[in-house]
């Protein structure tokens, strides 16, 4: 296919080949490293991959900014992905039928995950996960939230893909979700990006709430910043966020992994208030 594929790595010797995998049938790949110290760039050259190594300054853009802007992409469609997620056959042949019907307003398309942990699909109770992940080069990019040190990273971690014109359109089928990691692992990211994410909630604490009218248009990104800045001002967010998980998302029917799943979600909301509220009594 007609597809740019950009796949942001560091040290991802464990994930990258089933990613690759899974992008056999697109006609460019670019893994977009930084400086990994163990085999990500040896399997992604077996693989005939084109490798990009990448230096953070410390300022705007990020890596896969960065690429979007200053690699030589050669088709009017970019697939983003990272290490850690499969395109299936069924989303594979469904994004062949998408970019060859899309008409010129049309820039881009939201794919959904299938979220795995400990092994399971998180079928209910993480099941929504909408991301704009397939676009057409030059008419989308990250958007900068002024974020730059916090969490440590040299790539977009929560910033999200937004038009820059155009319309938009879901696919139906799912971008599978492995990061083939322990237990040990989630729960030491999720505390980096509890840290992150602190940072983030103090800055969107001082901004107004957005116009109610965003909550009711067809742009997603409109919404998904409406419903957030209401959720970050409601009380006793933690448990509100396993009741919602767990029983209205219906988490239950999830097993065993499901309900962990939801307490962990729910301590990571948790972490978040308090790193917010420690951040607030530095600044006093």
């Amino acid at each position: 296919m007609s597809i740019t594929v950009i796949i942001g790595t560091l040290n991802e010797e464990k994930n990258l080949e089933a990613c690759l995998r899974s992008c056999i049938s697109f006609d460019q790949i670019y893994v977009v490293d930084s400086h990994s110290t163990d085999q990500t760039c040896q399997i992604a050259e077996s693989m005939g991959a084109t490798i990009v190594q990448y230096d953070y300054d410390g300022g705007w853009p990020k890596k896969r900014n960065w690429a979007l802007r200053n690699l030589p992409i050669r088709n009017k469609w970019v697939l983003i992905l990272d290490a850690d997620e499969r395109v299936g056959p069924e989303l594979q042949e469904e994004i062949h039928r998408a970019i060859a019907s899309a008409n010129a307003a049309t820039v881009g398309f939201y794919i959904r995950w299938r979220f795995i942990f400990l092994g399971r699909w998180m079928k209910h109770c993480w099941r929504h996960g909408w991301m704009l992940r397939l676009f057409r080069h030059g008419k989308v990019e990250y958007e900068d939230l002024g974020l730059r040190g916090e969490g440590g990273w040299d790539a977009e971690v929560h910033e999200n893909l937004v038009p820059l014109e155009g319309n938009t359109k879901k696919l139906r089928n799912w971008l599978e979700h492995d990061t083939n990691e322990d237990l040990s692992f989630w729960i030491r990211k999720q505390n980096e990006f509890s840290t992150w994410n602190a940072v983030r909630r103090t800055q969107q604490l001082a901004e107004r709430m957005p116009s109610l009218a965003s909550l009711f248009g067809r742009d997603l990104q409109a919404k998904r910043k409406w419903l957030k800045a209401l959720f970050i001002r409601l009380p006793m967010r933690s448990t509100v966020v396993f009741l919602w998980l767990y029983f209205i998302k219906l988490g239950m029917l999830d097993g065993k992994e499901g309900f962990y799943f939801c307490r962990l979600r729910a301590i990571h909301e948790f972490n978040i208030s308090a790193k917010v509220f420690e951040l607030k009594r530095t600044e006093k």
